[in-house]
């Protein structure tokens, strides 16, 4: 029985995505193209490999374990490919990665043209959002996070860390004095940044004379979930900021931002890739994984 890589490729997205609609559109077929596809696909392995409902698609018991087997294909017959293509014509195929904001637009998209000029068949779908995001259902080939990892069933590759300072403008130094020592915290505010928005206490993160992390409750008027505004509140003077030294050097050379107890800073923030698996990687998320390992090596200190 022949079996078309189109159709195992339409069906792990649809899989991995748990959507004909969103597996459409990242593969940039029809939704009847898809759904095609896949009906075709069942009728020649005999099983059905999905269930379908209104409001979801999940793998059968078949399916799951023809997926498994699917994705090794995949991706054996994406290296058969690679050994014989010229070197000059570089990598093919699509992928998507996930990317910090501050980290994509200050590092790694200044940098992408030369990726692609190397590789001019490949085509790379990026995410640029502060958000965690969900490697898996939402069918990213790898992502790069910053901060604690909590993902236990993903693989990760610890890249290094950014190290970290205190800033805020000099407006707000101004009007509130600058602090010397923790307890003069007491009379300041931070900016409380938190992804979600919850309702999780802001504090003062810092590492004590024996090395051991801290947090001093603090009081915040505003509180973001993101960089970009974290930042631009910092700039605007709503209060003391911590951030990673990386995207706040400019601002503190041109003295937009000034550093304050640098005896207490924060920890390091790890930086790292993830993966959703451990098998063997398509060439071309190998590649990607390696060319920004290198690009983003020179911002980092190595892992703690």
């Amino acid at each position: 029985m022949a079996m078309d890589l189109h159709e195992l490729r339409i069906f792990a997205t649809v899989a991995q995505l748990a959507s004909f609609s969103r597996a459409a559109e990242q593969l940039g077929l029809a939704k009847g193209r898809v759904s095609t596809s896949v009906q075709q696909l069942e009728a020649q392995v005999g099983t059905r490999l999905l269930q379908r409902t209104t409001r979801s698609v999940r793998l059968t018991p078949d399916g799951e374990r023809f997926l498994d087997r699917c994705k090794e294909l995949l991706t054996e017959a994406e290296q058969l490919q690679a050994m014989f293509q010229p070197a000059s014509t570089g990598l093919s195929g699509r992928l998507r990665i996930d990317l910090p904001n501050r980290l994509a637009r200050d590092i790694v998209l200044p940098r992408l043209p030369e990726f692609l000029a190397a590789h001019p068949l490949l085509e790379i779908g990026i995410s640029t959002t502060d958000r965690r995001v969900d490697l898996v259902h939402e069918g990213f080939d790898c992502v790069l996070r910053v901060g604690a990892l909590v993902d236990s069933d993903l693989v990760a590759r610890p890249l290094g860390t950014l190290p970290m300072r205190n800033v805020a403008s000099p407006a707000y130094l101004r009007a509130h004095g600058t602090p010397r020592t923790l307890a003069d915290l007491a009379n300041h505010r931070v900016v409380h940044y938190m992804p979600s928005l919850n309702a999780q206490g802001a504090a003062w993160e810092y590492v004590d004379a024996e090395g051991q992390r801290r947090a001093l409750p603090m009081r915040a008027h505003v509180t973001v979930n993101g960089t970009d505004a974290y930042q631009a509140a910092a700039l605007a003077g709503l209060g003391l900021v911590q951030s990673p030294m990386l995207g706040t050097d400019d601002l503190v050379a041109r003295g937009e931002l000034v550093d304050v107890l640098p005896g207490f800073r924060a920890a390091p923030m790890p930086v790292s890739l993830m993966l959703p698996h451990r098998r063997q990687l398509a060439p071309r998320v190998q590649a990607v994984m390696a060319w920004l390992t290198q690009v983003i090596a020179p911002y980092l200190s190595p892992p703690a």
